[in-house]
């Protein structure tokens, strides 16, 4: 099959995707060794058995609203509207949930997931360390063993948050191979599990990896955007004219876009970080500069070079710093339903103080990369007009990374 794939025709109903093999037209699937096949079919098994069994969504569904603090306001950030000019800007808080940040929704989901299967060991792995702290929590909560994976890079810029982790009684594992940032921790935490599938569940934490992965954590995910229409609804009675949300494996932005894909008069952004700039190559935006190709179990938009050896990314933003993407965002690409855009540091850092000023809100500098993207969009449109932006995490861990730039000691 070639490698440059465009103009895929859209379905006419994007929410009976994947198919049973796990594949969103050419992208997911399942390719991984033969020693995986057996436990990933077993995890297919239990998801379609639990996903429909009423006991797990009510427990499901009270841990979300009593644990993790859902559902999360839709706020209206009118100072920085009316500082950006143009549309209404509109902010879905995912920061405000229980350990920061979206991550939880789907930690949560699969932890209860695994204590139905029997296992009591987690392993996941990490790049900011939201994903590490939702873990850590879950499994406290559950009373499971957790290891999580982390790059040293990401331990080194993210040490907050590996202390945090560590309190909650999770053991970080420091990852010194590769670039030591989220692909190499994705790697280790593949090799623990496929040593210990009897006993371990692996918590992945993005919408990539083998199937059910994709769907897996999409579904859990999706409660960003059930609760934003609804609530665009309520308080507004219409649905907003466009999604922003930021991307880096993408599981925030999958989990708003994905209730609004049948809904063809909303537009719909995701961002990549482009890092000092995609021309240059010093970016994390397989979506913007990549092409096809297979990585951690699934295929899908890679930034890879012409012998296919996976290439260095780079962003300021240790959560988007990851050459792939998931494979239904790839899927959204070419049929044109989602536009995919890349920003910089040098905006997403603007963007991340602009916000703290506007409004009292540090966002993560992932989600910052979605609002300067915003800021754009909403100058292009009217004031009748409306943009939610998912406010993905917090920013107090990226806090000593924006000072490390800027050139302060804390």
């Amino acid at each position: 099959m070639s490698n440059v794939i465009q103009a895929i025709e859209a379905p006419a109903d994007y929410g009976r995707f994947p198919d049973p093999l796990g594949h969103f037209g050419p992208y997911g699937g399942r390719f991984v060794p033969e020693l995986l096949m057996a436990p990933l079919d077993e995890l297919s098994r239990a998801y379609t058995r639990f996903r429909e069994d009423p006991e797990f969504q009510a427990e499901l569904y009270s841990d979300l609203q009593h644990y993790v603090g859902r559902p999360t306001p839709l706020y209206f950030a009118e100072h920085w509207s009316n500082q950006v000019g143009g549309a209404r800007l509109y902010l879905k808080r995912e920061d405000l949930d229980h350990t920061g940040a979206h991550k939880i929704n789907n930690t949560m989901g699969q932890a209860l997931l695994a204590a139905r299967m029997g296992k009591r060991r987690i392993v996941a792995e990490t790049g900011a360390g939201q994903h590490g702290v939702a873990t850590a929590a879950v499994c406290a909560r559950l009373g499971m063993e957790c290891v999580v994976y982390m790059g040293a890079e990401d331990v080194r810029r993210q040490s907050v948050n590996v202390y945090r982790m560590r309190l909650m009684g999770a053991r970080v594992v420091p990852v010194e191979s590769g670039t030591r940032t989220l692909k190499d921790a994705l790697n280790e935490a593949f090799r623990d599990w496929a040593a210990n599938v009897d006993d371990t569940f692996y918590i992945i934490g993005t919408v990539a990896g083998p199937h059910p992965y994709p769907e897996m954590v999409r579904d859990f995910q999706a409660v960003i955007g059930r609760e934003t229409r609804e609530q665009c609804l309520d308080q507004h009675g219409e649905l907003p004219d466009a999604l922003v949300a930021c991307v880096g494996g993408g599981s925030n932005a999958i989990g708003m876009f994905h209730p609004f894909l049948q809904d063809r008069e909303v537009a719909i952004y995701g961002v990549e970080a482009g890092g000092e700039g995609v021309d240059t190559g010093r970016h994390a935006a397989p979506l913007s500069a990549g092409r096809p190709g297979v990585l951690h179990g699934n295929r899908t938009y890679l930034m890879e070079n012409e012998d296919g050896q996976i290439m260095p990314t780079h962003s300021l933003s240790a959560g988007l710093d990851y050459p792939g993407v998931g494979p239904e965002h790839a899927w959204l690409k070419d049929t044109g339903r989602v536009n995919y855009v890349a920003v910089d540091d040098h905006e997403a850092l603007a963007a991340f103080h602009g916000l703290t000023r506007a409004e009292g809100i540090i966002p993560a500098l992932e989600t910052a990369h979605a609002i300067a993207y915003a800021e754009k969009l909403a100058a292009r449109m009217r004031p009748d007009q409306t943009i939610v932006i998912n406010c993905s995490g917090r920013g107090d861990k990226d806090i000593n990374t924006v000072a490390e730039v800027e050139g302060m000691e804390l």
